[in-house]
């Protein structure tokens, strides 16, 4: 990555102006991307009347797209500069965000759909014109793969060993700021304009990225181009290894059954809770109780297993994701009345998704931060920094897949209401819901088992490698 010319221009404690300009706009970006993204699937099929397949297949390759490109758009934005490439994300998420909120409004005024707190179709929900998004959605997951890739170089290149740390604990913290902050708009937006708000919360997250793009022009110092960055062909070579690499791909498929649970807090959850408890839930804020979870408990979970291995710790959080899955599926299975917590009455539905998100972000703690030591162990010597790049390919293939079952499953066991002619014709088709949740605690278990499997077979193999290489010494 790039080394930023202004290093001697320091800010208090000790960083440079471009690092608390970098973590800045990182805040905006991550409020605007995950303000939008906990409803994608809604605004997909609530504004542009997609079904639930559909809108899961488009927002699953979004999703994929932005795990998939950032280590492609790295290099470019090696080539021609930190500060260049992300004027150039920014500008290019804030037309892509603006996009998201016009263009329901060119199909209005076309007389195909006519928005309010509800949304009345009058051929839009049939009409290809609609497909138009996708460009669109492009826009938004270009941009974003550059922000992926610079931010984390930025922090890397203007810290020191001292303070790399406490740098990019402070890097986390604004991610987990900016991704609280943006879920946080979505219920007021809702309450107020009903289905009208998942359109201008558009407008929200173009304003962000706006604000990061002048911050970038007036604030961001430019950067010196890197002359050893790689090139594109490198790049896919590198892909090419990763992927024919038998150990590590296999790790990457067992990994991606994890995120397949993972990724259901935005492909199914935000849909699951408004049909089955109702408008008033608010699946945005429940989505909050993920990072918050993690922010709580990563430190102490970390503590507990540093005299622990990384398989070890990565096995016990594969077997908590089942747990979260029954729970989530538990809800449905209670009486429909409103429990009380004392401070709120909740549906029962919202609860137990509440209790097994909890469950889902503790299951993070333990496997995300052992998750790129092991897999870096798992990659030939000297070759470490090459693979890393790639350890992030289990999201990719995740995304695809687990947005795309979603939406099979949502379609089978929890349908729109809105295509049922009574309430109990949808009663009847969405009386075993909690399915859903059974397909992906089965999934969750299948993972945690395929690991203890694969962490005793590589054991065989290493050690079976090791008394060869002993073997030959002594003939030697």
């Amino acid at each position: 990555m790039s080394t930023l010319s202004n290093t001697t221009d320091k800010a208090p404690k000790g960083f440079s102006r471009a690092f608390w300009i970098a973590n800045t706009v990182e805040l905006l970006e991550r409020a605007a991307y995950y303000g939008v993204f906990v409803v994608i699937t809604l605004y997909l099929s609530r504004i542009l009347g997609f079904d639930d397949i559909e809108a899961a297949w488009l927002a699953g390759s979004f999703s994929a797209g932005l795990y998939f490109l950032p280590t492609f758009s790295g290099a470019l934005a090696d080539k021609i500069g930190f500060r260049s490439a992300l004027l150039l994300a920014f500008g290019l998420l804030t037309i892509g965000y603006a996009g998201l909120a016009i263009f329901p409004a060119l199909l209005e005024s076309h007389g195909l759909v006519e928005y309010g707190r509800e949304v009345v179709f009058k051929g839009l929900d049939t009409a290809d014109i609609r497909w138009a998004i996708i460009p669109i959605m492009i826009v938004i997951m270009i941009g974003g793969s550059f922000i992926k890739a610079v931010i984390t170089g930025t922090v890397a290149c203007e810290t020191s060993e001292s303070n790399r740390a406490k740098g990019f604990s402070i890097f986390y913290m604004m991610v987990n700021i900016g991704s609280f902050s943006g879920k946080t708009v979505v219920k007021p937006l809702r309450e107020s304009m009903g289905d009208l708000g998942l359109v201008n919360l558009n407008y929200f997250a173009a304003a962000m990225t706006a604000i990061a793009f002048f911050c970038i022009y007036l604030f961001y110092k430019n950067a010196e181009r890197r002359q050893d960055s790689k090139s594109v062909a490198e790049i896919w070579q590198a892909l090419i290894k990763v992927v024919t690499n038998a150990r590590l791909f296999i790790l990457i498929l067992i990994i991606t059954g994890f995120w397949m649970v993972q990724h259901q807090l935005y492909a199914t959850m935000p849909k699951y809770v408004l049909r089955m408890a109702g408008e008033g839930a608010s699946p945005s804020w429940y989505a909050n109780v993920n990072p918050l979870v993690v922010v709580l408990t990563v430190g102490l979970v970390t503590s507990m297993m540093k005299h622990r291995s990384s398989l070890f710790s990565m096995t016990v959080g594969m077997f908590i994701m089942p747990v979260s899955a029954l729970l989530m599926a538990s809800g449905n299975m209670l009486d429909g009345n409103n429990i009380d917590l004392g401070f709120v009455q909740m549906h029962p539905v919202a609860v137990m998704m509440i209790l097994g998100i909890v469950f889902q972000g503790l299951a993070e703690s333990f496997i995300s931060p052992r998750f790129l030591e092991f897999f870096s162990l798992q990659a030939p010597k000297g070759e470490e920094g090459l693979y890393l790049g790639f350890s992030h390919l289990h999201s990719f293939i995740s995304s695809l897949v687990g947005f795309g079952l979603s939406g099979y499953l949502l379609s089978a066991y929890c349908p729109d209401p809105k295509k049922f002619a009574t309430a109990a014709e949808w009663q009847a088709a969405s009386a075993n819901a909690h399915y859903i949740w059974y397909v992906f605690a089965a999934i969750a278990l299948l993972s945690a088992i395929s690991l203890v499997i694969y962490g005793k077979v590589i054991a065989r193999l290493d050690a079976r490698k090791e008394a060869e290489a002993e073997g030959t010494l002594a003939v030697g």
